[in-house]
């Protein structure tokens, strides 16, 4: 059964795709500015729930939306503005165990089903060098706090408890059993 995934993030939609999902994609332009001092696990769950909404109001088929954030000691880290940014995030991330949290929302005419996961990730400790040639490579520019761990990101990663495609953007073992409950 045909379902409507409302991102345009390629890795959400290279995940469904290697998972064998039947899906079009339709997106919704919003306004994802948060409340102040929302907690991560929060922050997902509304941003995924608005995306969903908008999108659902154009289809008739089950909705999946979702939404990722990479929180340090309780506090998002966005997508780095630019080069110094992205160098702050790093460094702050550095040697450190964070959590990366992603939210969905499944929905249709019938039902909605909000969840989200946590993966703990740890950072190797890195020079200043290390962080200055990650960034050159332009990769951390549009990532949730700077880093992509299904790219050259990874080289930066000691460890992660949880599951490795919720870092990725999409945690595609609970999304799977979610769906099943929507007949897909």
């Amino acid at each position: 059964m045909k379902f409507v995934l409302a991102s345009g993030s390629p890795r959400r939609r290279d995940i469904l795709k290697g998972a064998g999902y039947d899906f079009e994609i339709l997106t919704a332009d919003l306004d994802e500015t948060l409340p102040q001092g929302i907690r991560p696990e929060e922050a997902v769950l509304c941003l995924a729930q608005l995306k969903g909404d908008a999108v659902s109001k154009k289809t008739d088929l089950t909705v999946v939306s979702a939404d990722t954030v990479v929180a340090l000691d309780g506090r998002i880290l966005g997508k780095p503005g630019n080069m110094s940014d992205a160098f702050d995030m790093l460094s702050a991330l550095s040697g450190k165990t964070h959590s990366v949290f992603t939210g969905v929302c499944i929905q249709n005419a019938d039902k909605k089903v909000k969840f989200y996961e946590q993966t703990l990730v740890e950072f190797y400790s890195l020079s200043e060098k290390e962080i200055y040639d990650y960034i050159l490579t332009k990769e951390p520019m549009d990532k949730a706090g700077a880093y992509g761990i299904q790219g050259l990101g990874a080289l930066l990663v000691k460890r992660i408890n949880g599951d490795y495609l919720n870092v990725v953007g999409l945690p595609l073992a609970r999304l799977s059993r979610e769906l099943k409950k929507f007949g897909i």
